[in-house]
Formats: structure tokens, C-alpha cells, sequence
């Protein structure tokens, strides 16, 4: 048996449901769209089985996208969750029959909190379609189950469908990045976007005054444990950084000494920035541009605050 060969007909027929369904939207997507934009309560999910199901991946996608929203189990809102639903809320019902059970038996309660209710269904003329406000149509002509049975092309159109009504809010909204890294500030965008040098900067961090001997800077490099150490002047003012490059070019030169003064090996000017508020990202993007591995953070008298070594940002889940 060609399974590939199956998955993919799977897979097509899915596509083919979805292209059907976007030539046959109507102006009541748009009507949805404001309806919800217009709610200053929360839009309430619902829906039972595998709809239901889908139904809480919806209500997720509007809540981390800018439109308030959580799911309501209709067997739970019968027992005491209808509570849940205030009057300034609206209703998202789905049900690729239109008729279950468990569904419409809360329809009517629903109802008398005189709020919008937008539903979801095969047919207009089903039960939730006619005591529905808005109706969106989620009808496939073949389900991709080799029985016609199992809900597959059409919970497939309800997720494409719940994306489309979030997108256009999105629009809507004038969603940004920034927004939606508001809501997401565990993800890589919303680290990018919030975690600052002053976040994950080392403020304990080897120094040693320009004027010591590079056997002191070896040592203090070494039980720093971040392969550079700061040489600072009598005001704590930045004089130079010894990396363990610099050691290393040091090494092959004849003239080499450990009792030589450790700034006549080590980096004078190096890169540094004045400010600890600077995005993660962006200090990220400097290391990589000069090809460093440690960057060090001064204050406004050129004194070493802070270093911020290009591991802490990758151990942090900065990128760029």
C-alpha cells in the first residue's frame, strides 16, 4: 500500500476544501470581523468534540493576537460556567452539523444575555444557523476520511477559518510585532524585543589596573572564567582588554615575558557601548558585526558597568 500516495490525496483534498470555501466567502466575514472588534467583553469559544477542540485552538490564536477570548465547554456551561459570559461578550459557536446536542441546549441561554452570536456550521437551516446573528459556512463536499466520516476536511476549514476572522482583526487592530511579542514574552520574538544588555549583563567581572604584569592578568583571567580580563586606569576608567587571543599572539612574539606590563599585549579602545538599556538583539548583532566575543558596557566616565559575553546571549535564546 502506497501510503505517501494516500497522504498526499489527504492533503489535497484539504487544500482543494479550503480554495472552495475562499471563492464562496460573503460580505458576513465582514460583518464577524466588526462584530467582534465592536465587543468590550471577552469572545467566547464554544463548541463540542472534535469542534470544540478546534474551538480552543481559536479562542488561543485571538487571545495571543490582540481579541480577548477563551473557550467555554458547553456540557460545563450548563453546570454553573455560564456564569463565564458577561453582556458586554460575544459568542463564536461551532458545529460542523449544526446540530449537537450539548450545544444547542445552551443556545437559548445564550440568547438572553442579548449578546452577538456568530455561528459556525454546515447549514444556515440548522439549528445553530437559524438562531445565529452572523453565520460563516464551513461545508465540505467530502470529508478526507475514506468513510466520509471522521471530521477532517471540515475541522481543517474551521481552523483555516478561525485564522482568517484572526488575521483580520489583526489588520483591524493594527496589530504589531511588538504587540503580539507583548503576549508572547517567553518566545524568541518577545526576547528580541524586551530583553535588554542590562538583563543578562555580568556585573562581577575580572579587572586589573593597566599597570599590572601580565602574569597578575593571567591569573585573574583565569579565575574570571570569561577568557578576558579588563584593565582599567587609577580613575577605574576602560585602559584596554586582554583576551585569551591576545595571550595567544602574545606567545609567539620574541619578546615575550610574563613579568612585561599585560596592557603592552592587550586591546586598547576596545569595542564598548554607554548604554545597558540597549536591546539583547542589537548587542547581539554588534558582536557579530566586529567579531568579537565580549562586549563591555561603560557609563558615562568610560568606567566598565557590566561585559556581555556572546554565550550569555545564545544561553538566553537571543538571535537575531
Amino acid at each position: 500500500m502506497d501510503f505517501k500516495k494516500i497522504a498526499n490525496s489527504v492533503l489535497e483534498l484539504e487544500a482543494q476544501e479550503i480554495m472552495r470555501a475562499a471563492k464562496k466567502l460573503t460580505d458576513d466575514i465582514n460583518a464577524a470581523v466588526e462584530v467582534i472588534y465592536k465587543i468590550k467583553g471577552k469572545l467566547i469559544v464554544t463548541g463540542v468534540g472534535k469542534s470544540g477542540l478546534v474551538g480552543a485552538k481559536i479562542a488561543a490564536t485571538f487571545a495571543s493576537t490582540g481579541t480577548s477570548s477563551f473557550f467555554l465547554h458547553p456540557t460545563e456551561a450548563m453546570h454553573g460556567d455560564l456564569g463565564m459570559i458577561g453582556k458586554d461578550d460575544g459568542v463564536l459557536a461551532i458545529s460542523y452539523s449544526g446540530e449537537s446536542e450539548e450545544l444547542i441546549r445552551i443556545l437559548p441561554h445564550i440568547k438572553r444575555f442579548d449578546i452577538p452570536l456568530i455561528g459556525v456550521a454546515k447549514s444556515k437551516n440548522s439549528s445553530l444557523g437559524r438562531q445565529s446573528d452572523i453565520f460563516l459556512p464551513i461545508d465540505v463536499e467530502k470529508e478526507a476520511c475514506p468513510l466520509d466520516a471522521a471530521p477532517t476536511c471540515s475541522t481543517t476549514l474551521t481552523l483555516a477559518l478561525g485564522d482568517a476572522l484572526a488575521v483580520c482583526l489583526m489588520k483591524k487592530r493594527n496589530f504589531k510585532k511588538e504587540d503580539f511579542a507583548s503576549f508572547h514574552p517567553g518566545g524568541s520574538l518577545g526576547k528580541k524585543l524586551f530583553v535588554k544588555v542590562k538583563d543578562i549583563m555580568r556585573t562581577k567581572f575580572p579587572t586589573v589596573s593597566d599597570t599590572a604584569t601580565l602574569k597578575m592578568a593571567i591569573d585573574k583571567m583565569t579565575h574570571g572564567m570569561i577568557g578576558n580580563v579588563i584593565l582599567t586606569n587609577k580613575d577605574c576608567g576602560l585602559s584596554a582588554i586582554l583576551s585569551d587571543g591576545d595571550l595567544r599572539r602574545a606567545l609567539i612574539r620574541e619578546d615575550f615575558t610574563v613579568d612585561a606590563k599585560a596592557i603592552d599585549y592587550a586591546t586598547k579602545n576596545p569595542k564598548t557601548v554607554n548604554n545597558k538599556n540597549m536591546l539583547a538583539a542589537d548587542a547581539l548583532a554588534f558582536l557579530e558585526e566586529y567579531k568579537i566575543q565580549l562586549l563591555i558596557i561603560v557609563n558615562e566616565t568610560n568606567t566598565p558597568i557590566g561585559v556581555l559575553h556572546i554565550h550569555d546571549l545564545i544561553e538566553a535564546g537571543i538571535s537575531r
